[in-house]
């Protein structure tokens, strides 16, 4: 014996989404993204200047040590090719050296220790008074500095003040990072 079921059209259940309810989950991920996408460029950026300061932190601070390890001069200079020190931006990439002769250069045939290529970004990494090289003595002080000598690294093409970062090296050889509007750092 089979048994028939009727089923009234208007108990038809539709499985899927009505408009109104797709209209609203557009609607509230559109606002998810326009929320989210500044935040996550504030993130970005602000690592990316991190790990560039960082970057001139970390040598300079294994020069210093180096100097005191080696009981010789150490320097770290501006290299746009990554065997001499040159007169650009610190930008351009850097380099750290032996300096045996003491005469605050990498010269050919001195030990280099580490290699900083060129930033891939447009950020600016200037150094007060137009300083291109530092140099660390065997006591680990920074010689021949007319007083603290302030690098700071700004994010281009437009500079936003909250991203400036500073490292200030004073003649005693401490280094510090500085955000903007703090000491030196402008």
């Amino acid at each position: 014996m089979e048994i028939a079921l009727k089923v009234n059209p208007r108990e038809r259940r539709s499985s899927g989404f009505t408009m109104l309810e797709l209209v609203i989950v557009i609607a509230i991920v559109g606002v998810l993204i326009g929320l989210g996408v500044p935040s996550f460029k504030y993130v970005t950026t602000a690592n990316r200047i991190a790990s560039e300061v960082n970057g001139l932190l970390g040598d300079m601070q294994f020069a210093r040590a180096e100097a005191i390890k080696e009981g010789q001069t150490v320097v770290v200079c501006v290299s746009s090719d990554g065997t001499s020190c040159s007169n650009n931006p610190w930008n351009n990439g850097w380099i750290v050296c032996s300096d045996p002769a003491n005469d605050g250069t990498c010269d050919g045939g001195e030990p280099i220790y580490r290699v900083q290529k060129p930033f891939t970004s447009t950020d600016t990494f200037v150094a007060s008074g137009n300083t291109d090289a530092l140099t660390f003595n065997r006591d680990g002080f920074a010689v021949g500095l007319a007083g603290a000598v302030t690098i700071a690294l700004h994010n281009a093409p437009a500079v936003v003040t909250a991203y400036t970062r500073c490292l200030a090296v004073s003649a005693v050889g401490t280094l510090m990072v500085e955000s903007s509007g703090t000491g030196a750092c402008l």
